[in-house]
């Protein structure tokens, strides 16, 4: 058999040889250090077969950045991570521990809780089996044989994963553990230099409220010291950067169990609102949007339409009156179609742009709340757009120009995705292919760069996604544009075309912010609170030096008000030191401390991010703040 290496050339071996074999056979210091083999771009383990023809790339310690190199080096300490429990709690029994973005975790059943004091000391006996020195060797069984394995062993978590375990089965086996894996892994752990055990959480076995409660054991781990010290680093400035502790701070919102999971906004965190539902409202208006509002509650007949009573109900909030059964809405489409669905439409009045912000409900566990981010109410800049099938291609290009519109008013990195379609899709190989082409076409015309997401599309559709990498290199998910054939044809929407006949349209499902909520939260932590001038909640502090001065900062007050400035006054009987420092805290981007120096002709300006104080006119400041 032969393999090509990245240059091109063929490497030809015995059949039936791994990918270990290979970089053997290229030199032993590569086979040293290798971690990882890719074999045709995809991650595979260094035990297993190579197929003849095969492009292969090996990833070693040297790639200690790479995201698969990463992966397997943090799958792997996750196994350790199991070991090491095991040996400090006999009884416990091990479920499943993968590798995330940034670590791993491993979820355990404890016979006595654990508290954070107890990571310490798991951490070091992690840290004793690798100075011990662990390889890893792999082994395929039947499913009967691993069934009786783990049962022999007590392990009722590991008996039910192979119950459900599609293809064969593996094991992997370091020191005295075994674990059900399909890998990839690495050869031994002496790649591991750097391990941190981070928090402990609460994680239901297999996501689900009615089965066992678990103790995940979170922790990270890099091919170096200065990585994982780098990374601690990022995560105690993220810490400071909370957007829970800054929306305390800077008097936004709070939280109450009095409605887990739904934000109280404050005043000054709905001016922060206010003006990105000012924006979303102005463009939708400037780009041919019409706004709709639909209901909050529907019969469960709409749902069952819809698909959702199928396969959403659990995260609804469902209830019944007077003998029927209702379901909070945790989307728009539904609704949105619905409305469609009201009138008699032509060819000639697609496209139909509809815009709506209306609150969303969505059932989401109790220990999956995370303040803004993950939320149980929450309002979307959405819009569904119903549109021939020719016009998909110009209004999907309509939907990137108004996302970047905004992303780039905000000064945001964005990376596209290009998610392509799933297994289980629904509808034909011929309407994938012209809906694919359509986005990919519409992201060469607005010169994007994307990556491919083979199969990740939702079943309906293809979709356009839009992330964000924030200050502290996290990525996050901010908008979506998304095609779909099914929904409508569910809902029998129909108009006539240019050849008197019914056809159907296709939805553009369309959220360029995403939930108002998240993305607040997501800008709190990007900008650690310094919100662009433009969307802060106050953007002029007035501080009057003595009570004298009270009079000339109330007229200045309201000369810059009635010109569109948020502008505060402080007249507290407070220090100026005090006063200025309470105005820094809440994150105030202009303070002007007014003394009998000082006049509407030449006020001095003390600026977030620029050193000194800066005289400035009335006008010219308002000229400054208007140009934003």
């Amino acid at each position: 058999m032969k393999v090509i290496l990245p240059d091109g050339k063929e490497l030809e071996l015995a059949d039936g040889a791994s990918g270990l074999d290979a970089a053997r056979a290229i030199g032993p210091k590569l086979a040293e250090q290798a971690v990882l083999v890719k074999v045709n771009d995809e991650p595979a383990d260094l035990r297993l077969p190579l197929p003849d023809g095969a492009r292969i790339r090996f990833l070693t310690t040297r790639d200690r950045e790479d995201p698969d190199a990463l992966y397997v080096l943090r799958h792997s300490t996750a196994h350790l991570l199991a070991e090491a429990v095991r040996r400090l709690h006999p009884g416990v029994k091990v479920a499943i521990g993968p590798p995330i973005e940034n670590g791993f975790y491993y979820d355990f059943d404890f016979p006595a809780a654990i508290t954070d004091a107890d990571l310490e000391p798991i951490e070091q006996e992690l840290q004793q089996l690798i100075a011990e020195g662990r390889t890893w060797s792999r082994d395929e069984i039947t499913r009967d044989e691993a069934k009786a394995r783990f049962a022999a062993e007590g392990e009722p978590y590991k008996v039910e994963l192979v119950d459900t375990a599609e293809g064969g089965i593996s094991l992997y086996t370091q020191g005295a553990f075994t674990d059900l894996c399909r890998g990839p892994h690495l050869q031994d752990a002496k790649p591991i230099k750097a391990v941190k055990l981070t928090s402990l959480a609460g994680a239901y076995w297999r996501g689900d409220s009615t089965k066992a409660q678990l103790t995940r054991i979170y922790g990270t781990a890099f091919f170096t010291q200065a990585d994982l010290d780098t990374h601690l680093a990022r995560l105690e400035e993220a810490r400071k950067n909370d957007h829970r502790r800054l929306g305390r701070q800077l008097d936004l919102f709070h939280f109450s169990e009095l409605s887990p999971g739904s934000p109280f906004w404050h005043p000054r965190g709905m001016v922060v609102w206010n003006v990105l539902e000012d924006l979303r409202r102005s463009e939708n208006a400037a780009r041919g949007y019409v706004e709709v509002r639909t209901p909050q509650i529907y019969d469960k007949e709409l749902w069952v339409t819809s698909g959702h009573w199928e396969k959403y109900r659990e995260h609804m909030f469902t209830f019944q009156a007077e003998e029927r059964e209702y379901g909070l809405k945790p989307m728009n489409c539904p609704g949105h179609c619905a409305l469609y669905s009201d009138g008699a439409w032509s060819y000639r009045d697609l496209p139909i742009r509809m815009a709506e912000a209306g609150n969303l409900h969505r059932n989401e566990l109790s220990g999956a709340l995370h303040g803004l981010l993950r939320v149980r109410m929450f309002a979307q800049d959405d819009a569904h757009l119903f549109v021939t099938p020719e016009q998909v291609e110009d209004e999907v290009l309509g939907c990137l120009d108004f996302g970047y519109a905004i992303y780039d008013r905000l000064g945001l990195d964005i990376k596209v995705e290009l998610s392509t379609r799933p297994e289980n899709k629904l509808g034909t190989d011929e309407e994938w292919d012209r809906a694919e082409a359509a986005l990919a076409q519409a992201l060469a015309r607005k010169g994007l760069e994307y990556q491919v997401n083979a199969g990740d599309g939702a079943f309906y559709g293809p979709k356009i996604d839009l992330h964000m990498r924030d200050s502290l290199g996290r990525g996050w998910q901010i908008g979506t544009v998304q095609l779909d054939f099914q929904l409508p044809q569910r809902f029998g929407l129909t108009y006539q075309g240019a050849d008197n006949v019914e056809h159907t349209p296709v939805v553009i499902h369309r959220a360029l912010i995403g939930s108002f909520e998240r993305f607040i939260g997501i800008l709190l932590e990007h900008t650690g609170g310094e919100l662009p001038v433009w969307l802060a909640p106050e953007q002029v502090r007035l501080v009057p030096v003595g009570e004298g001065h009270r009079g000339i900062a109330a007229a200045l007050h309201d000369r810059l008000a009635a010109a569109g400035v948020r502008v505060g006054v402080d007249q507290r009987d407070e220090t100026i030191g005090r006063r200025i420092r309470d105005a820094e805290m809440l994150r105030v981007p202009h303070v002007i401390v007014y003394g009998d120096r000082d006049s509407e002709d030449a006020l001095p300006v003390r600026s977030r991010g620029r050193e000194g104080v800066r005289t400035l006119s009335l006008d010219a400041l308002v000229s400054e703040l208007a140009t934003l």
